[in-house]
């Protein structure tokens, strides 16, 4: 690091530090953007498409099976594999 006669860094050495602190900052604060989006649809559907609005959706029939049975039984279970790759994916795409 390059220091000045009285031994604080010059303005060449601090700048990297601080934008690359920026850079940090601005990718956790988008990390935790995407997370609070996945965790929020993850409630949705677990809570209310699988508890709460099963007897709305069970009017809806999927092949032979009530909607909110299926969303119960699979359809959750689908949303939450496909939650997993969409971060994933997110994650692999944001540069660090």
């Amino acid at each position: 690091m390059n220091t000045n006669k009285h031994g604080y860094p010059t303005p060449e050495t601090v700048a990297p530090d601080v934008i690359e602190q920026d850079r940090k900052r601005a990718y956790w604060r988008a990390n935790i953007r995407l997370i609070r989006t996945l965790l929020i649809i993850w409630a949705f559907v677990s809570l209310g498409c699988s508890i709460l609005f099963v007897p709305l959706l069970n009017n809806i029939m999927l092949g032979n099976v009530p909607l909110g049975f299926w969303m119960a039984q699979q359809g959750s279970i689908f949303t939450f594999v496909i939650l997993i790759f969409v971060y994933a994916i997110q994650m692999d795409v944001r540069p660090v």
